[in-house]
């Protein structure tokens, strides 16, 4: 699949299949999201496997769909407000590029701001110095949702003069 298809087509997945991705898939998108712009090198992302303790105590509705394998990004604060909100953007470009690279292998991932609130934060064991961006689902999707309707780009695009 060619990079456009794989951006046209990906999509958020709440159900998956019991299977297991392979470890060694999973760190050859991380190596593949950590090619995301990031101001300065800064490199801001952390990545905390959870656990299937961790992953009781957060008491997600749905577990994640019973996805088999769960992760939380996060990304460190950097030491001006600039750098911070530039730490952020650069880490959800990471978890994209992660998106994307399992995408293209047939892997889905559920993208999940669950771990924001301080009570999550705190069970993720998220220092005071970083953001949690996001909890990640990830596996072999057990049905692949149907494309929800788009803002054509035209009705987003300001010229200025």
């Amino acid at each position: 699949m060619d990079i456009l298809d794989v951006i046209k087509s990906r999509r958020n997945i709440k159900k998956f299949k019991s299977d297991s991705v392979q470890l060694d898939l999973i760190y050859s998108w991380l190596e593949a999201a950590k090619m995301a712009p990031n101001h300065r090198m800064t490199e801001p992302w952390e990545v905390y496997f959870v656990g299937p303790e961790t992953r009781a105590k957060l008491k997600h509705k749905t577990d994640f769909g019973n996805v088999p394998l769960l992760i939380a990004v996060l990304s460190k604060h950097g030491s001006t407000a600039i750098e911070k909100e530039e730490n952020a953007l650069a880490t959800a470009c990471f978890i994209q590029n992660f998106n994307l690279a399992a995408w293209a292998e047939g892997v889905g991932t559920f993208w999940s701001s669950i771990g924001i609130t301080a009570k999550n934060r705190e069970i993720l064991s998220v220092p005071d110095d970083y953001n949690l961006v996001g909890v990640l689902g990830i596996g072999y999707p057990e049905m692949i949702p149907d494309p929800k309707p788009r803002t054509s780009i035209k009705n987003k695009i300001k010229n200025l003069p």
